[in-house]
């Protein structure tokens, strides 16, 4: 989103963003505050979630570390649609709408870098509805670990960050299926032990999934 700013402008609004660390289970905001600041995820992750009255939570989005949330509520003028709350210890920049007006009136290529940003939210939106669409549980599983894996090839090592029912949400997939479609990635490489994963072939896991290597690193 920044990486179109002129120097002057990126640090002027630099100047006046707040840096928040937050700890495991608070919330940022709840639905229906007033949108008036986004934040960008420095460390953690972040849960957008919303409540519907019969008091049944729907996870829509997991936010991890370099990503942004919150700008197109905030543009609008109105109310956050979903709540936020860290899922692990998060520290967080939050700029606020009048900050980046100014930045935007100074430099119109600041409108266009958020366009860009909320293009490329777009896509990943309409790639999680492919997913639910036409993946089986064990392909969205997989596309979640590859999510998680560095570029290229090879194996990978990692703790997963978030726990398993909040990964099953975020997918969803009932617990029990999540844990059905771990077990099925065994034949493909995959080792779960706990939260700790190991992934034999990051080539084979893409083939299961029928993911090209763009896809994977969104």
């Amino acid at each position: 989103m920044f990486e179109q700013l002129a120097e002057q402008d990126f640090a002027s609004l630099l100047a006046t963003a707040t840096v928040r660390t937050v700890g495991r289970g608070a919330d940022l905001f709840m639905q229906g505050d007033q949108a008036d600041q986004f934040f960008v995820v420095l460390e953690g992750w972040v849960k957008l979630y919303r409540v519907n009255r019969d008091g049944a939570e729907a996870v829509v989005r997991m936010v991890s570390k370099g990503e942004s949330f919150a700008e197109a509520a905030m543009f609008s003028g109105a109310r956050f649609p979903v709540s936020a709350q860290a899922v692990t210890d998060l520290r967080v920049l939050s700029i606020t709408s009048r900050a980046f007006a100014r930045c935007v009136q100074s430099d119109i290529r600041t409108a266009f870098a958020m366009l860009g940003s909320l293009s490329m939210r777009l896509r990943m939106l309409v790639q999680q509805v492919e997913q639910l669409q036409v993946q089986s549980a064990p392909q969205r599983v997989g596309s979640f670990l590859l999510k998680l894996c560095p570029p290229g090839e090879g194996n990978a090592s990692f703790k997963l960050p978030l726990e398993k029912s909040l990964v099953a949400k975020r997918l969803n997939i009932q617990p029990e299926t999540f844990s059905r479609a771990l077990a099925k990635l065994r034949p493909v490489g995959v080792e779960v032990h706990g939260s700790v994963v190991s992934i034999e072939s990051i080539d084979a896991l893409r083939e299961f999934c029928r993911e090209d290597e763009v896809i994977a690193e969104d």
